[in-house]
């Protein structure tokens, strides 16, 4: 009898053991690629190249042609399952596009209303809700955060401002920063779900600054998590509530949602997958594991279409819907404490770049990007022409720009076909 219980007390022990050493394999095996993956499971990409476009404005009907070929050769050189894409102008959606698998072992196509996970991209989002605040007067950009979220588990968080906050200037961590033990387990195993982003300050509330808040430009999703709980404390409402109100509402989207923990074809979730980053024909690639990615939401755990994507950036072009001032505001350039603009040319949730497209020239461009686990996504606003154009995919790349690159060509066919001039004749009308 004694026997069976020191048996059943190992086998208790080896579950237990089993059960919290597993995700910190899979993340070393999938995200470090520092362990090899069990040897099953790995799939090809099927050789067809299912297409898809929707036009929704016959005048483009020549470039959206163009931007579909290239998308599909696109999804093609970067080796992805799938790929969408989308554009608007003048506050409303053009075109879109879709090329290859949102899932490979049911043969399920990309469709315009396929979601991707966007990761970083969902900054923007979060940083257009505190446009939203900061317009109606319910927050201010340079008052500390205790004033709005009294009880901080850090009181080192006490003179943070949102500024910092949404600049990436307030010295919190990166994930491999974290010094939190429980808080590093969580981010690795990434099984725990969030509802509250209070709640989710736990993940690194024990983490020391890396930096003298406002001194450095230090990018981490963190700085989005306390400004999305901050921001929840201020509208006394959940942070998706808020989001819903203030941003999802007023662009009319309805596809952008919580990253679910894996792909959901019948949910039109594009299945996230990882690479054997083997080349050409030797290229296998298997699901993702599944993670959780709640406990980042504000600042990577949405997953949208390209379509939701390009109507939320329209939002910027309405100036009913925010002040050309505050636009102005989170579009310019932030300066550390040395009067230094931050080498990323980031604003407050967007980057502030140029683009030089063939037979066009400089075109001004407000982007974000993300990269999360099987997803990439890129937003950028072009304001001279009104024009938004979103990319996403269900693989990582090693390069992100391999893979946004595709984007400069769709939009260069757009603006040859005369977007600004159209957008110009519809403002004047």
């Amino acid at each position: 009898m004694a026997g069976k219980k020191w048996l059943l007390g190992i086998v208790l022990v080896c579950g237990v053991f089993g059960w919290y050493a597993w995700p910190v394999y899979q993340f070393f095996a999938y995200h470090q690629d520092s362990v090899p993956i069990v040897p099953w499971g790995w799939l090809q990409i099927p050789a067809q190249n299912p297409q898809m476009q929707q036009v929704y404005d016959p005048a483009f009907a020549a470039p959206g042609r163009a931007s579909l070929r290239a998308l599909a050769e696109h999804r093609r050189r970067i080796q992805s399952p799938g790929i969408s894409a989308a554009v608007a102008q003048c506050g409303k959606v053009v075109w879109a596009g879709a090329a290859g698998w949102s899932d490979i072992a049911s043969r399920t196509p990309v469709t315009p209303e396929t979601r991707f996970r966007i990761g970083s991209t969902s900054k923007s989002l979060t940083a257009t809700a505190l446009a939203r605040l900061v317009q109606s007067g319910a927050m201010q950009l340079d008052v500390p955060i205790s004033s709005y979220l009294p009880v901080l588990p850090n009181p080192a968080w006490r003179d943070l401002t949102a500024r910092q906050l949404v600049s990436h200037m307030a010295g919190l961590p990166e994930y491999k920063e974290t010094r939190d033990l429980d808080g590093l387990y969580q981010i690795i195993a990434m099984r725990k779900h969030y509802d509250r982003m209070l709640d989710a300050l736990e993940v690194f509330d024990e983490t020391p600054l890396v930096n003298k808040p406002g001194t450095e430009f230090h990018y981490t999703t963190y700085d989005t998590v306390l400004l999305g709980a901050t921001m929840s404390a201020v509208a006394k409402v959940p942070y998706l509530d808020l989001m819903r109100t203030q941003v999802f509402e007023p662009a009319e989207v309805n596809a952008i949602i919580v990253s679910p923990v894996g792909g959901e074809p019948k949910n039109n979730v594009a299945t996230p997958y990882k690479s054997n980053d083997l080349p050409s024909i030797q290229q296998r690639l298997r699901p993702w594991r599944d993670v959780d990615l709640s406990h980042r939401l504000p600042g990577g755990g949405f997953a949208s279409t390209s379509v939701d994507l390009v109507k939320f950036g329209s939002l910027y072009f309405d100036h009913q819907y925010l002040h050309p001032d505050v636009r102005a505001q989170f579009w310019t350039p932030q300066k550390t404490t040395d009067g230094k603009i931050n080498p990323q040319n980031y604003a407050l949730g967007w980057r502030i770049s140029e683009l030089k497209l063939a037979g066009i020239g400089a075109v001004r461009d407000i982007n974000h990007g993300g990269v999360s686990r099987g997803g990439q996504s890129w937003l950028m606003l072009m304001p001279d022409y009104e024009m938004a154009v979103a990319v996403n995919i269900n693989r990582n790349t090693d390069v992100f720009w391999d893979f946004g690159r595709v984007s400069e060509q769709i939009a260069a066919a757009f603006i040859r076909a005369g977007a600004g001039a159209r957008c110009a004749e519809v403002t004047t009308s």
